[in-house]
């Protein structure tokens, strides 16, 4: 895809979060010419996350992070040289990203669509999605399920903490798309 042509499209990306009970996902639309590095913002605001661990991005072409704070990885390409259209080349090719390496965060980036830029909008946009983003630090799938499960149980001797933990409130199913757009606008991405 020739960059000429890449800046006047968006793809439109399904973001699964592996491992995960609700399952959380995100649809997207980014322009097509993004940076990685930009993806990396992207995929924190529209997941939820508050960028506060290393992440790279995965796919059969090699590992793409940032290079700068990982020096103990010395396969790992610079994100913010990698057009998204050059590791996602057609529809259905995805990508995977990780975050926070000490709980393991997975999520599958699938290209789902390639579509002309909207003059009504700006992106990214997110148009879709489902699940509440497990709060950073919680342990990984594993302690986000024993999570879930305890806010669930009122009667569990460590309800009370965990709820002070998350804010006095946390619904793993909930979502919303305008909530996620406000944060892009306000983030300025």
């Amino acid at each position: 895809m020739s960059t000429a042509k890449a800046k006047k499209q968006v793809f439109q990306l399904k973001v699964t979060l592996a491992e995960v009970s609700p399952v959380v996902w995100r649809r997207i639309l980014v322009p097509a010419d993004a940076a990685l590095a930009h993806l990396h913002l992207v995929l924190q605001v529209a997941m939820g996350w508050n960028d506060s661990h290393l992440h790279c991005f995965e796919t059969a072409g090699g590992r793409y992070g940032m290079i700068d704070l990982e020096e103990d990885s010395p396969d790992l390409l610079d994100e913010r040289k990698v057009k998204l259209a050059k590791v996602l080349p057609n529809r259905k090719a995805r990508l995977f990203y990780s975050y926070d390496y000490g709980d393991g965060w997975s999520h599958e980036v699938v290209l789902e669509a390639i579509l002309p830029t909207d003059p009504r909008h700006r992106y990214p946009l997110c148009i879709g999605g489902g699940g509440a983003c497990p709060p950073d630090d919680c342990g990984g799938p594993g302690g986000y399920g024993e999570l879930v499960r305890v806010l669930r149980s009122p009667k569990d001797e460590e309800h009370d903490d965990m709820l002070t933990w998350v804010g006095g409130y946390f619904d793993p199913a909930s979502f919303d798309a305008n909530e996620v757009n406000r944060a892009f606008r306000f983030e300025e991405l």
